[in-house]
């Protein structure tokens, strides 16, 4: 099957959107059009599609801070021209966390680190991953990557919609607004800015040059680190210099699965990618082309697939150093095969972890005419993340501390320089060992769920990526609880209900259901091209050259 024909899909279906594929031999696919235009304008000077990724990715961290910050963690995957390579820049716990810090600061019933403040705060590794990947792949000067994002930061942008939707709700919550330098950055008229309003952040534009002058020395052992520890201190927390000055990112191996010919890549432990390989391996044991893409059988049988793959990646997965078991014993396909016979296609089953041993995040995607692809995360975790701003750099932190488990018989167990569980990955597909799709659904929980269900679609029932990336999505949350995106056909949630799924109907996508961006290449990238999609949902586009 030739999988880059532009045959392959069926171009006629589609749903409710205002959104086409686009065709390009350069593309950039993102949330927020300022910053897939800031991607292009730095392919169109001379860079590739690693620089447009990390250009892509600084405009992101002003424009939908929300979602990211100057202070949030990353992944990427990527395709050199001949490889696949990963990056793991997730954040490490300071030298001081334990069980035993969090209990005397918070009381001994907390189960994890608070969801805000500085006890939430993992040293950030976003800023690491833009400079790894601009001085092991890029061609161009970090500077001149991070100044398209110091422009808009200093400038001001007109905030959009579904950003400006998000900004008001999270101005409502105590939790953040009380919480150091948050209002006076991100509530400048004692409010969050309207649809519309213009925004700046003038000291986001201070450190993004400084971080580009610099090679992201300010941030991890200059001016900024030093600026971040005066805060943490003063505010209680346990956050060093020697903290920032010991965190580097990691390059990996992505860990994959096969499914009828294509190969699913994602980024191992400590993040949870592995369950959308796990939920894949599951499926190749069920025949879904038997039913419709929309169909209340093949939703089903794809649920059942992943609730089995949550219940061992949430027992099982945490740091790697700290894991029982291996990735490679979870993706065993004799396990994988016990675990599809588990699945009743007649019933819903709130399912249990087995033991193979016996046997608030943007995604961006970046492609170039020479072939690079890129598929890049980065993410503060809940909506504005920690809720700490230090205002004089504009910089939000994430609050991937709060993932940890204070449970000392936990895998996912605080300790010092550790990695917690981490929500956020980047997807990529090849075909025969060639690239076939950079591709990431934002989301929480939903990410490996999102990267199941649309790449489904592609694969098995030849729907184009935007049309996979608008059809209706559901959500598993635990038990037999599921949210079920509000444009799916009654019919199907009736169907659902009656096969003994808990289903909560949700008109809100942004959070509930990711949001995706996707380019597939077509042929030979000087030539063909690729063809990208970008999600609803979100505010964003597909912008080509």
């Amino acid at each position: 099957m030739d999988f880059a024909s532009p045959d392959f899909f069926d171009w006629s279906a589609g749903y409710a959107s205002r959104r086409l594929p686009v065709f390009a031999r350069n593309l950039v696919a993102t949330s927020h059009p300022l910053a897939a235009q800031a991607g292009l304008r730095i392919m169109a000077a001379g860079g590739n599609a690693v620089d447009a990724a990390v250009a892509t990715a600084a405009v992101m961290t002003v424009v939908e801070p929300c979602s990211n910050g100057l202070g949030s963690d990353a992944f990427c995957i990527l395709w050199d021209g001949e490889r696949l390579h990963g990056l793991n820049a997730s954040g490490r716990a300071p030298a001081a966390w334990t069980p035993e810090y969090f209990r005397r600061r918070h009381g001994d019933g907390a189960r994890t680190p608070p969801a805000r403040g500085w006890d939430a705060v993992t040293v950030p590794g976003a800023v690491s991953a833009w400079v790894a990947l601009a001085e092991r792949f890029g061609r161009l000067p970090l500077a001149q990557l991070l100044e398209p994002a110091a422009e808009i930061a200093e400038r001001g942008y007109a905030v959009p919609v579904v950003v400006g939707d998000k900004w008001v709700a999270a101005a409502q919550l105590p939790s953040l607004t009380s919480q150091p330098g948050f209002a006076e950055t991100f509530l400048p008229r004692g409010r969050a800015p309207r649809i519309g309003e213009r925004f700046c952040m003038p000291g986001a534009a201070r450190a993004l040059r400084a971080i580009g002058a610099t090679r992201g020395e300010a941030f991890y052992g200059g001016e900024i680190a030093a600026a971040l520890v005066r805060q943490s201190q003063a505010q209680g927390g346990a956050h060093t210099l020697a903290d920032f000055a010991g965190y580097a990112p990691e390059w990996v191996e992505p860990i994959a699965m096969d499914y009828h010919g294509v190969t699913l890549h994602e980024i191992p432990p400590n993040g949870q990618g592995i369950a959308a390989l796990i939920a894949l391996g599951i499926l190749r044991h069920v025949d879904l082309t038997e039913h419709d893409a929309d169909s209340v059988e093949a939703r089903h049988l794809q649920i059942e697939a992943m609730k089995l793959a949550f219940a061992d990646v949430y027992h099982h997965v945490a740091e790697p150093s700290a894991m029982a078991l291996s990735a490679a014993e979870l993706l065993s396909p004799g396990y994988l095969a016990e675990r599809a016979k588990l699945i009743d296609p007649k019933r819903a089953q709130d399912f249990r972890a087995g033991n193979p041993a016996k046997g608030g995040t943007i995604y961006l995607s970046a492609a170039d005419e020479s072939g690079m692809m890129v598929s890049f995360i980065q993410s503060n975790y809940m909506g504005f993340g920690s809720g700490v701003v230090v205002p004089e750099w504009g910089l939000s932190l994430q609050n991937r501390g709060h993932a940890f488990s204070l449970d000392p018989g936990s895998a996912n167990v605080v300790a010092p320089g550790k990695r917690p569980f981490h929500t956020i990955i980047p997807g990529f597909v090849t075909a025969g060992g060639r690239p076939l799709m950079s591709f990431g659904v934002m989301g929480a929980n939903m990410q490996p769920q999102g990267h199941l269900q649309t790449l489904l679609r592609m694969v098995d029932w030849f729907q184009n990526p935007q049309a996979a990336c608008d059809a209706p999505r559901w959500r598993f949350n635990s038990g037999l609880t599921l949210n079920i995106e509000a444009a799916m056909d009654p019919a199907v949630v009736q169907g659902l209900a009656a096969l003994g799924h808990r289903l909560d109907v949700i008109d809100d996508s942004y959070q509930d259901f990711g949001a995706g961006q996707f380019i597939w290449r077509l042929g030979d990238p000087a030539v063909e091209g690729y063809v990208a999609a970008s999600d609803p949902r979100r505010d964003g586009l597909v912008a080509g050259w």
